[in-house]
């Protein structure tokens, strides 16, 4: 059923997602008359409303939201936020959002559609009456070559058009060469090659091919994503155009997910700027390549970073995991060949091609080259937003960078909440690459931090990570929806006095999740609940069954 979903909804149009249509017809007369353009059952776009919580008419019914993601809530400081929000809208019209990219000062919070963090909670009355405007944060580059966030060597306009002109001129095996010289790998958390992505994509025959980025930045502590897309938007354009061209693909989508409106304004005003200018669309600069790109904005589902659900929501399919293989670069949207990159992977692509694969590969160390963004949050005496070197040290991210914490840490939760937990002593003896963190037993994934300080309950953290993976599953596979819900109602129980927990028990129960799951979703959870029982031993033992 799901493939006849997926050819029906590209041979209809594959300019302008089925998905995009979803969301913008909120009547049953619309979805009736969907349905039947696409030759669907009316039921199967009701089964793709009810999978997202945006499209859910209590979540509709709010005037504003709470961020619940993992750096807000270990920072304490929402529920003063909720406080606010409750006395000022009631509290039957606040919900909740998971993270809003603004883990560098906390306290986030969404009214009609844009988000606020810090001191923004004490202008409410200003944000009401649309006079206020959140502050910029923290952004530098810590690199000799800054690949991402310096614009001296890619920025304008007039650089986006220069640099296509100068890779149409080359041929086309060097320039997949130039990428895989790089050794450029996937910043979203797999690090699989992207040059080799791109090759085995462009080997492929077929009548129609796509590149889709994924900018659906669900981890909370992650907010380079949202920085490239807002402040950066050419260069993630620009490797997508160019990916476009190398593989032959006349079509690109870009899925931002709906909790960052600014990186979608952002996003839709360039790809304006660069069709007026000829830099989109038919024929670019007299080569005969089409090419041109869409957004598809998100709508609440964490899911959707996992690469195969993405591609079944911007089908109008209920975002569930597909088994793999076929991968992407042999059946992906539309169940033809696809080029899935994350945001920050395209971003690096001008630079490379600008300066070479060599300037990019003798930075770092190993497979891990070239640069790195990492996001500090607030427990960070310097938080924001770093561009560094693969293999930079962490006690010089901490302490140099980082400006050390301004209270007790005792645990960083490295890479999303997939991403191990990791004492502090331990993460202080690791470099940041690939390399050091495999070993070490942990994962860099997007290279977020998020701070668990010594007052935080390890117990509790344990129990958030399996209340956010019970939401978040697409409920596909039994290890991942059944065994997140068991899990954080053991630890529930145990917390509020009720039963404690076996370790026997639960140990087990996280094997098979890691065994079973169909995806790292289910199967990426085990890591950091692993991590806490074994590092953060004595806080659950009051909590277990002697």
């Amino acid at each position: 059923m799901s493939r006849n979903i997926s050819l029906l909804s590209g041979k209809k149009d594959d300019k302008n997602s089925l998905f995009g249509k979803i969301a913008a017809s909120p009547t049953e007369a619309a979805d009736n008359q969907l349905a039947g353009e696409y030759n669907l059952g009316v039921s199967t776009i009701h089964s793709t409303k009810s999978f997202y919580d945006f499209f859910s008419e209590d979540f509709k019914s709010k005037k504003a939201y709470v961020c619940t993601g993992s750096a807000c809530l270990c920072r304490g400081t929402q529920g003063d936020v909720s406080d606010k929000l409750n006395a000022k809208f009631g509290a039957e019209n606040v919900g909740e959002m998971i993270c809003l990219g603004r883990c560098y000062e906390n306290s986030a919070f969404n009214i009609d559609g844009q988000n606020y963090s810090g001191d923004d909670i004490n202008k409410l009355d200003t944000i009401i009456a649309g006079d206020h405007t959140s502050p910029d944060y923290t952004m530098k580059s810590y690199s000799d070559t800054s690949f991402l966030v310096e614009d001296d060597i890619f920025s304008s306009y007039d650089d986006f058009k220069e640099l296509l002109e100068t890779c149409f001129a080359a041929d086309k095996a060097e320039l997949i060469n130039t990428l895989k010289e790089s050794g450029l790998r996937g910043r979203g958390g797999a690090g699989f090659p992207t040059g080799m992505k791109w090759e085995f994509c462009q080997a492929q025959e077929a009548s129609a091919k796509y590149v889709v980025c994924n900018a659906d930045e669900g981890d909370p502590g992650a907010f380079s994503d949202r920085y490239l897309l807002e402040e950066q938007t050419l260069k993630v354009l620009f490797g997508m155009a160019i990916c476009g061209y190398l593989i032959g693909s006349k079509q690109g989508f870009l899925y931002i997910r709906g909790e960052y409106p600014e990186s979608i304004k952002a996003t839709d005003d360039a790809l304006a700027k660069l069709r007026e200018l000829g830099l989109l669309g038919d024929n670019i600069l007299g080569t005969g390549f089409n090419f041109d790109m869409s957004v598809v904005e998100g709508q609440g589902a964490y899911i959707c970073g996992e690469e195969t659900a993405l591609i079944a929501s911007i089908e109008g399919r209920r975002a569930e995991v597909d088994v793999r293989p076929p991968f992407p670069t042999v059946e992906g949207l539309y169940k033809k060949p696809t080029v899935v990159n994350n945001v920050e992977s395209l971003a690096a692509v001008p630079a490379i091609f600008k300066l070479g694969g060599e300037a990019f590969k003798k930075i770092g160390n190993g497979r891990s080259t070239g640069t790195k963004l990492i996001s500090l949050d607030g427990y960070f005496n310097n938080p924001g937003l770093y561009e560094v070197d693969m293999a930079t040290p962490m006690n010089i991210i901490i302490d140099d960078i980082g400006g050390g914490f301004n209270d007790d840490i005792k645990v960083i939760q490295v890479g999303g909440p997939l991403g191990g937990c990791v004492p502090i002593d331990i993460l202080r003896t690791l470099t940041l690459d690939f390399e050091s963190f495999d070993e070490g037993g942990f994962l860099m994934g997007h290279a977020s931090f998020v701070c668990i300080p010594e007052s935080f309950s390890a117990v509790e953290y344990a129990k958030h990570l399996f209340e956010f993976t019970a939401h978040e599953s697409c409920g596909k596979c039994f290890p991942c929806r059944l065994g997140a819900t068991r899990g954080k109602e053991m630890l529930q129980s145990a917390i509020e006095g009720n039963q404690k927990f076996s370790e026997e028990l639960i140990q087990d129960l996280l094997e098979t999740m890691e065994a079973g799951s169909l995806c790292a979703l289910g199967g990426g959870l085990p890591l950091p609940v692993k991590n806490l029982l074994e590092h953060c031993a004595d806080e659950f033992k009051p909590y277990m069954e002697k």
